[in-house]
């Protein structure tokens, strides 16, 4: 049966199958036409045989049944009746290619499932990232690993939290003490100018209040109008006539650069970094504690929440897909997303641009460890061996990401 278009599997799939076999039996009927012809014997017809027979050793002579994990991408999805997408998709054709191997595909819900159904025979390989766990070490037959990955957190962004905490960081004591003290240096320089110049404009009088010691509303306003000049910066060539005051002007100009860097440095380094941190963000697994958690069942991530010492602490959602963790997220039904990282990077990446702004991956890198195939003990050791030779040399052929 010939090849489906690129990018897609039939679930029940045979290559290199029934066209060879009809290639050999239409051989041997010719060839015994033949040998009757030129009055061969019978024994001469059976060597025949044999050497036909024998010929394609090399090549598997028994269709395998794959099982495909579901639902796992960028490793392995079916994204339509008979179309099968991933990495690991990908490397399995080119080990079926490489090593001539007929198969069927069957899909499968959870690793768990594909798992059992090897071990238990059902298939003869099981096709996905699936993850070498020490606990799954000695029960299940694996094959050459092909790459590594940890877990991660995928969850929500909380722009009220983040919004909270950069104006709570803008109340800072550092930053406020920074604030005061450049316009108390800014006032102080002010006076000084107004002292240096006779008043504003440079040589007029202040007029003052004659029924009481505080200056008038006029003296207060063009004071006001010093002080804003000397604080920002356009307008210093309307306040001064002398070198003084130019000097003066000077000074204030190297008063706004030290005042402005500090003012700069303590928001970015102090007030920013403290937004993430009122969000609630866990900085361990441990931190899920009381929190609703979804996994992929029968997962290793499932495993996590459900053993010590989160068993108990956390309430694990189940996730049927991947693709299911964004609205899970946005819709406030669970508060995390618990699964292998690149897989939560590909689905974070495939999500709408406003979805994927409020969406963050967290804690990533988390307990990395191997991934492999996985085969059932009763599948030959030549055959097995056979896919992990073309398993590596994908490897070295840098077809593995």
């Amino acid at each position: 049966m010939t090849c489906l278009p690129r990018g897609g599997w039939s679930r029940t799939r045979v290559r290199n199958g029934w066209p060879g076999a009809v290639r050999l039996a239409m051989t041997l009927r010719l060839l015994a036409v033949g040998l009757r012809l030129l009055g061969v014997g019978p024994s001469l017809l059976v060597l025949g045989l044999t050497v036909l027979v024998s010929a394609p050793a090399g090549r598997s002579a028994e269709i395998l049944r794959v099982g495909m994990l579901d639902g796992s991408p960028p490793c392995s999805e079916l994204r339509g009746p008979g179309r099968w997408q991933g990495t690991a998709v990908d490397l399995w054709q080119f080990v079926a290619t490489r090593e001539g191997l007929a198969y069927t595909l069957e899909a499968f819900p959870s690793a768990a499932s594909l798992l059992e159904a090897s071990r238990q025979g059902e298939v003869d390989l099981g096709v996905g990232c699936l993850t070498i766990t020490p606990e799954r070490v000695g029960t299940y037959r694996f094959s050459l690993p092909f790459q590594e990955s940890g877990v991660a957190l995928l969850m929500g962004t909380n722009r009220l939290a983040s919004l909270r905490a950069v104006l709570d960081g803008l109340l800072d004591a550092r930053l406020l003490g920074l604030l005061a003290g450049y316009l108390l240096a800014i006032a102080a320089l002010s006076a000084v100018v107004w002292r240096t110049e006779g008043g504003y404009p440079p040589g007029s009088t202040m007029p003052v209040e004659a029924a009481g010691p505080w200056p008038s509303r006029d003296w207060w306003r063009r004071y006001a109008l010093v002080f804003q000049v000397l604080a920002t910066g356009p307008g210093t060539n309307t306040i001064v006539a002398t070198t003084r005051g130019q000097g003066l002007v000077v000074l204030s100009y190297l008063l706004r650069i030290v005042f402005g860097s500090l003012i700069v440095s303590t928001i970015t380094l102090d007030v920013l970094r403290m937004a993430p941190m009122s969000d609630g963000l866990p900085d361990s697994l441990d931190d899920l504690a009381g929190r609703r958690v979804a996994a992929r069942p029968g997962s290793v991530s499932e495993k996590l929440l459900t053993t010590p010492p989160l068993k108990g602490r956390v309430t694990v959602v189940p996730l049927p897909k991947l693709s299911d963790a964004p609205p899970l997220l946005l819709n406030q039904q669970v508060d995390a997303v618990l699964a292998d990282e690149q897989q939560l990077r590909y689905v974070r990446e495939q999500a709408p641009g406003r979805q994927r702004s409020r969406l963050q991956l967290v804690l990533d890198g988390q307990r990395p460890e191997s991934q492999a195939f996985v085969y059932s003990p009763q599948l030959p050791k030549a055959t097995a061996e056979g896919i992990d030779r073309a398993i590596s040399e994908a490897k070295r052929n840098g077809q593995v990401p």
